[in-house]
């Protein structure tokens, strides 16, 4: 898709990114401003029983209407059909199939923000209609793209990836399956690391902190460490056959959502994905899995 300046449309305005990727997109003046669209209209959304989005929809609705001149309409159909491009933003996840059914048969590329869904049969399900209707898709955490991140990963001066531990925090929502809610950004920064390919997880879960074991099929092993309590700063430590490099993310100048969204806006211009749809979905049943061991206790297949 090529245009000066697209017409990007928002899905969800009950989550700070709403706020935050207009702000990168509609001020040419933000420090981090990332050229190519603007958010021109905008479908609130909301999930009454979820506290985060209720309290917090209408605020972020009045700010993007009132400062940014945002378009509020009625229905995600309604940003599908005039806009080019589409931020699918609620913060719940179990609401993503639904509302991307409503917007698929339009064929606009979309980014729909972590999670994609939180079960793979819904996963499985937008997956399926984005290729149906030729709609271009990425699903990502914004910390996959963390500065620091793709810096350890873009050297082989010490050979390759033998396996990364990746921590932060892990705040548990009710409404969003276990670590479907926090644990989803540690979780795409291990498959930034090792890329898909993971066979079996083992997760142990105590009151403050948590911990998922995964083996991949050629025998390298990724952790992912959640905590509670503590530090609430993300981070991993990278290994290679030649050494380990530890990773500060809150050491970053830029920060992780813009680069996220300069990555998002390549497709909206019509480029590839910058994150294969195949390692997306695998991302999410490597999600489910850990949900059931830390359930069971036992070593689950994907």
């Amino acid at each position: 898709m090529q245009s000066s300046s697209l017409r990007i449309g928002m899905i969800g305005l009950d989550t700070s990114h709403a706020v935050e990727f207009t702000k990168l997109l509609n001020d040419p003046e933000h420090p981090w401003h990332v050229p190519g669209g603007r958010v021109v209209i905008a479908y609130p959304g909301g999930s009454e029983d979820f506290e985060l989005s209720r309290s917090r929809v209408r605020g972020f609705t009045e700010k993007l209407r009132g400062e940014y001149g945002v378009e509020i309409v009625d229905s995600p159909a309604a940003v599908a059909a005039a806009c080019d491009a589409i931020l699918l933003e609620s913060a719940d996840g179990r609401v993503h199939a639904e509302q991307f059914r409503q917007i698929a048969a339009y064929g606009k590329p979309v980014f729909v923000d972590k999670p994609l869904a939180v079960s793979s049969r819904d996963a499985g399900e937008i997956a399926a209609l984005a290729v149906r209707h030729g709609a271009a898709l990425l699903s990502s955490s914004s910390l996959r793209f963390a500065e620091g991140l793709t810096e350890a990963l873009s050297g082989s001066e010490k050979g390759a990836v033998t396996g990364a531990d990746c921590f932060g925090p892990l705040a548990l929502e009710p409404t969003q399956p276990g670590l479907f809610w926090y644990g989803i950004h540690m979780v795409e920064m291990l498959y930034a690391a090792l890329g898909p390919g993971c066979v079996h997880v083992t997760a142990s879960a105590g009151e403050s902190h948590e911990v998922v074991v995964g083996v991949w099929a050629d025998g390298r092993i990724g952790t992912v460490r959640g905590s509670r309590a503590g530090s609430p700063a993300f981070g991993a430590v990278v290994h290679r056959e030649g050494g380990s490099r530890a990773v500060d993310i809150s050491a970053d100048a830029k920060p992780f959502y813009a680069s996220l969204l300069e990555r998002v806006m390549e497709l909206f211009r019509g480029g590839e994905p910058a994150v294969d749809m195949r390692e997306t979905l695998e991302v999410i049943r490597f999600i489910e899995a850990a949900n059931e061991s830390r359930e069971t206790g036992r070593r689950v297949r994907l």
